[in-house]
């Protein structure tokens, strides 16, 4: 799915990647190769010159006016912010390295679905 919208001086676009299929037994090799999988796919998506920040349950919590400030002073730096949304097993140590910052929602996990009503 993309969906772009404008929002007075701002353009959101939405890509929502498939999910890899999981099996019914899975192992940590699997697990790992999902991810990767996954995270591949993310990672060719992200623009050169984009600020990326990763959803994360070892981010940062942030509340609603610290977020919406954060907002401000990454859109003086970059002119695109890529929020990232892991699948049902999480991002790799790889692409949680490669971005600017990691945020934290909630402790709670949530479908990435869900997720993206905060936006």
């Amino acid at each position: 799915m993309n969906i772009q919208k404008d929002f007075q001086n701002c353009k959101l676009n939405i890509l929502e990647l498939p999910d890899e299929k999981i099996p019914d037994k899975i192992n940590i090799n699997i697990e790992n190769e999902i991810k990767s999988k996954e995270c591949d796919k993310i990672m060719n998506h992200i623009k050169k010159d984009s600020y990326v920040v990763c959803l994360d349950l070892k981010g940062k919590e942030l509340s609603s006016e610290e977020f919406s400030k954060n907002i401000e002073n990454i859109s003086m730096q970059s002119s695109q912010i890529t929020f990232i949304i892991g699948g049902s097993l999480g991002l790799t140590e790889k692409l949680l390295g490669l971005s600017n910052q990691k945020i934290c929602f909630s402790k709670m996990t949530f479908p990435h679905q869900l997720i993206r009503v905060f936006y």
